[in-house]
This record gives structure tokens, C-alpha cells and sequence, in this order.
């Protein structure tokens, strides 16, 4: 029986009878890839003592669409390969690789491609599913996806899409013909259904909420705003209780005032994302964001050739420090990387450090950064001291 007892100055702790919070000192005892026991206090014998930073749940992505070179839509098993084996060092214990606008058919085929894949992956972050960004989006609100490829959500489209079973969340624009059918029989089937890249008013984002919509993608960015007689989709974002708004927080797609509005008033609802593109992790130079060619400068988030900006080049341990760095408590900011989205996925075994969860921990530095990322209870990026 494998076994593991680290302990800390501070640990984030998630208990089954409270909010999440910082201990301080604390420990963790993980059997078997599982953790068996956590709590206040330092108790002999530990393997592993973290005597700065803190101690967190593993971090949860639900939005890559590549990183370190390769675009998660047509990377190959060796892309695949070097994105799961290397998003530890960002902390990142579980992900969605996100798909964005394409035909159907050609959506249709890279969810196969990636089912047939996903045995041959070594060791590394957990693959959770498939995130769909499109093509059911607003040409109004397109960002940087492809107009020419935008459509309505048809049964047929969302039956082509649902077949292989990998799909754990679409991003789709509520106004669009049928969309609250879609709404319905995604939810149905086990999807998580975000509201993005969207021109919907706040009433008709509050329809799909009551069709069964729990997110909202990339608050702010590619949807209908804040007006005082025209409220949108981030206005429905803020005040329905039922809505995640998820937050790039790199301080450039959103400004850091807006972003502490968002978690003031979001408050235990907001989902930090990276939306990384596969110029992540990468020097300055061009790469691809669903085929087509993103430049990531010295400064800032990756562009199209338009100045559209293109996904970004975030570190999710990052955008965790940014929030700490906006005022953010630091068990809310975690939380936010952590537990808000796993429980949104339908994985409260993951994103906490509670007995019976899994045993994915990552060491935050003084600075917010991974320094040790353990998955199942195994240390799969050392980088601290």
C-alpha cells in the first residue's frame, strides 16, 4: 500500500462541513492514491514538509486549447503526450481540452481521433472530457472563431456530437435557433452547458438557465455586457445564482477592477479558466488556434492577424496569484481553480483537500507558482526545494 503524509505551514482545506480555508500548520495523509486524512497540526513522521507557500488541491483547467506548441484539436499522441505530462508544472491535475469552431463532421472526427488516443497516454493530467467552444456561437460575438462555420444547434448536430460520449461541456450562444432544446438535451446527456460568445439579452441568458445552463464562458470577453438599459449576458452572469462565470484572469482580457467586481459579486460561483492556446508556455512567435495562425507577442495574450486577441497564454497557478494580488482571500481564489470547477463538471472527488478525495495536491510557492504537483498521490513535477 502506497503512502504519503506531507505537511505544511498552510494547507487549503475543503471540509464536508464548512467553507473552504486556510489551515495553519496542517497536514495530509494520502493510501493508495486517495486522501485518508486531513487536518490541523504538524504529526511525526512526515515524508514531505512544505515550510513556505501553500499547500492546494490539485488544479482543475476547464478550458486548453493547447499549450507548449500544440493545439489539443489536432495535436497527435506525441502533442497529447507533452501537454499532459507537462501541465503539472502549472499545477493543473485535470483539464477539459477545448475544441473550438470547426464543421460538425470535422468536430466529429477530432472527437473520435482523441477517444482512440486517450488509452496511450502516459501517466499525467487527468483528461476529464471534451470541451466544445463553438460552433453553436454568435456571429455578432465570434471572437476570434470562424464565422464561415457557425450554426444552429440542431438535433442532428448535437446527436453527431454527443456520440462518442467525451463531451463534458459546450459553449453555445442561447439566441441561436433552437438552442434551449439543446440546452435540454445536453444537460440531459450529462454536459455541462456554458453561455458564451453570445449576443443574448440578460432575459434570454436567465432562459437558459432555465433550460439548464450553469456557466458562462470567459465573462466580459465575446458577449453582451453591462448597460444600464440593456443588460447582457455578464450582467445575468453576475446576480443568477445559478450561473459560474468563468474569469481569464491575466489581467488582459479582463481589468483588474472588473475582475474583483466579478468575485465580489459572484461570490463562491466564479470559475478561473486559462483559455490557453497552444502558444502557452512558448516564446514569442506564431502558432494555431483551430487552424488557423495566432502570434503571441512579448507582451500580452496571443492575436489573430486583426489584433483579435486568441485564447492566452496563461498559467492557471498564475491566475490564482493574480487574484491573491487583486485581494482575492486566498482559500476563495484556490477555490476558484479547485473545487467550483470540479463540483461544475460532476467531479466532487477532485479540486479538494478532504478525506476520500483523490490525492492531486500542488505546492504553491511564495510566489503562486507550482513548486510540486502530486496526482493520484504521485509526484509527477518536482520543481520546488
Amino acid at each position: 500500500m502506497a503512502s504519503l503524509l506531507i505537511t505544511a505551514e498552510r494547507v487549503i482545506m475543503t471540509p464536508a462541513d464548512g467553507p473552504t480555508r486556510v489551515v495553519s500548520p496542517g497536514y495530509v495523509r494520502v493510501e493508495d492514491g486517495v486522501i485518508t486524512e486531513a487536518g490541523e497540526g504538524v504529526p511525526s513522521g512526515a515524508d514531505v514538509h512544505l515550510a513556505d507557500g501553500l499547500l492546494a488541491p490539485g488544479l482543475v483547467d476547464l478550458q486548453v486549447n493547447g499549450f507548449f506548441g500544440h493545439d489539443m484539436v489536432d495535436a497527435g499522441e506525441t502533442g497529447w503526450r507533452e501537454v499532459v505530462t507537462r501541465l503539472p508544472e502549472t499545477g493543473v491535475t485535470s483539464f477539459l481540452p477545448t475544441f473550438i469552431t470547426a464543421p460538425v463532421a470535422t468536430q466529429a472526427e477530432a472527437l473520435r481521433r482523441t477517444r482512440d488516443l486517450l488509452p496511450k497516454l502516459p501517466p499525467g493530467t487527468r483528461v476529464l472530457g471534451v470541451h466544445l467552444e463553438g460552433p453553436f456561437l454568435s456571429e455578432k460575438r465570434k471572437g476570434a472563431h470562424n464565422a464561415a462555420h457557425l450554426t444552429d444547434p440542431t438535433p442532428e448536430a448535437v446527436g453527431t456530437l454527443l456520440e462518442t460520449g467525451l463531451v463534458k461541456l459546450v459553449t453555445l450562444a442561447p439566441e441561436r435557433n433552437g438552442a434551449l432544446d439543446a440546452i435540454r438535451r445536453l444537460t440531459g446527456a450529462g454536459v455541462l452547458v456554458s453561455v458564451g460568445h453570445s449576443d443574448a439579452t440578460a432575459a434570454q441568458t436567465a432562459a437558459a438557465a432555465d433550460a439548464g445552463a450553469r456557466k458562462v464562458t470567459h465573462i466580459f470577453n465575446a458577449q453582451s455586457g453591462v448597460h444600464h438599459r440593456d443588460p447582457g449576458v455578464a450582467v445575468q452572469a453576475l446576480i443568477d445564482d445559478r450561473l459560474h462565470p468563468g474569469l481569464i484572469l491575466d489581467l488582459h482580457h479582463v481589468g483588474p477592477e472588473t475582475a474583483r467586481l466579478v468575485f465580489r459579486a459572484a461570490a463562491g460561483r466564479v470559475v478561473l479558466v486559462t483559455d490557453a492556446a497552444s502558444a502557452a508556455g512558448m516564446p514569442p512567435g506564431t502558432y494555431e488556434l483551430g487552424g488557423e495562425p495566432i502570434t503571441m507577442p512579448e507582451q500580452g495574450p496571443p492575436l489573430r492577424a486583426d489584433g483579435t486577441i486568441a485564447g492566452s497564454g496563461l498559467r492557471l497557478d498564475e491566475a490564482v496569484g493574480n487574484a491573491i494580488g487583486l485581494g482575492v482571500d486566498p482559500a476563495a481564489a484556490v477555490d476558484a481553480a479547485t473545487r467550483v470547477p470540479a463540483d461544475l463538471i460532476g467531479r466532487p472527488d477532485l479540486g479538494r483537500i478532504a478525506p476520500g478525495a483523490a490525492a492531486d495536491l500542488v505546492w504553491l510557492g511564495p510566489d503562486h507558482r507550482a513548486r510540486t504537483t502530486w496526482i493520484n498521490g504521485q509526484e509527477l513535477f518536482g520543481g520546488g526545494s
